[in-house]
């Protein structure tokens, strides 16, 4: 099976394709605020010179309730992308997920498809799920 997964925590990115038996991966660093550009990364990665998205049997992404913004967008990337091309989504939540780089992202989402008995991990119910609830602050008052 083929996987792509991404994993963002404000101020680096880490995106891994695992294709066949070969497992590929490229980091990046950015400023918190920044958000790098994936079609890059994943042609870093082979997109569309060994691999099209359309042979990618699971898209994943980590779950970072620490970097609000970047799970948020990486979310909002994937549900793009496997909803254009009905594919399945899952969300890996780890307490430690701050330390996964993207190809333990991966490997986890290709253990939980392959152990799940129906295999619905769609990507309208892929939402990123925080443990604690955003803290929002009134301006203007």
């Amino acid at each position: 099976m083929n996987v792509i997964a991404i994993q963002s925590s404000g101020n680096q990115t880490s995106l891994c394709a695992i294709i066949k038996d070969d497992v590929v991966q490229y980091s990046l660093k950015h400023e918190r605020k920044e958000r790098p550009n994936w079609s890059e990364m994943l042609s870093f990665i082979g997109l569309d010179s060994f691999f099209t998205l359309e042979e990618i049997d699971i898209f994943a992404y980590a779950n970072n309730s620490n970097s609000y913004t970047a799970t948020r967008s990486v979310a909002a990337y994937l549900k793009g992308i496997t909803s254009a091309i009905s594919k399945p989504l899952i969300v890996i939540d780890s307490d430690d997920v701050d330390n996964l780089d993207s190809d333990a992202v991966a490997k986890k989402a290709l253990e939980m498809y392959l152990n799940s008995k129906n295999n619905s991990f769609k990507p309208d119910t892929a939402n990123p799920i925080y443990s604690l609830i955003p803290q929002y602050k009134k301006v203007n008052e």
